[in-house]
């Protein structure tokens, strides 16, 4: 007997045994002596957790001082929406999480402007009143804490394309104690955080 038909016999055997525990008859006896039917959706299941994470939700961590104080530095889970994914609908203010284009990782960070925006380049602490025009297809994202966080001061504006969502939620030890955030300029009515962060971003429109 060849080895690849003992292994499919021996496989056969472990598949049909899978079946007679009480719990996998409840769950799974509609499949029993129909392995094709049973392979056939558990590959439809594994498409829908795909779409839903690829396109809909994710959990991710918010962790390091560059969003202090508003996150806890020792880090905290993030809701993730995917509806935002490659800029799609994001406003000055939102939360982003992006592909930094200087490595391979993840962060997230602060939108400060958007296509036609001006922004101040540096801090006022630094001297540097150098301003920028956001162009199009990017943003310029920054930390709420501004000395410990590498953003767009370092890299430049960010292509829109390397976003892949915006953080709506945060939570706490499980992804289920979740609490929407909100934008803190819709509550504001204003686009300069010149007061709070040093940073002062001028509207085109």
């Amino acid at each position: 007997m060849s080895s690849f038909v003992r292994f499919f016999r021996e496989g056969k055997g472990r598949l049909t045994a899978c079946f007679t525990t009480p719990t996998a008859r409840f769950f799974l006896g509609r499949y029993h002596g129909r392995p094709v039917a049973l392979f056939a959706d558990a590959g439809k299941v594994l498409a829908a957790a795909h779409l839903f994470w690829a396109y809909g939700y994710d959990w991710g961590t918010v962790s390091g001082p560059s969003m202090l104080p508003g996150w806890s530095v020792w880090g905290e889970g993030a809701i993730i929406s995917h509806r935002y994914r490659r800029g799609k609908d994001i406003k000055v203010g939102d939360l982003v999480r992006f592909k930094i284009p200087v490595d391979d990782g993840l962060a997230i960070k602060r939108v400060l402007g958007v296509a036609g925006d001006y922004v101040l380049m540096g801090t006022p602490e630094t001297g540097q009143d150098t301003m920028i025009q956001v162009p199009p297809g990017h943003v310029w994202l920054i930390g709420d804490n501004l000395p410990a966080s590498r953003d767009s001061r370092l890299y430049g504006p960010v292509p829109m394309a390397l976003i892949d969502g915006k953080v709506v939620a945060r939570t706490g030890a499980w992804p289920w104690q979740m609490h929407a955030i909100e934008n803190p300029f819709d509550t504001q009515g204003t686009h300069e955080l010149g007061q709070d962060s040093g940073v002062v971003v001028s509207r085109t429109d």
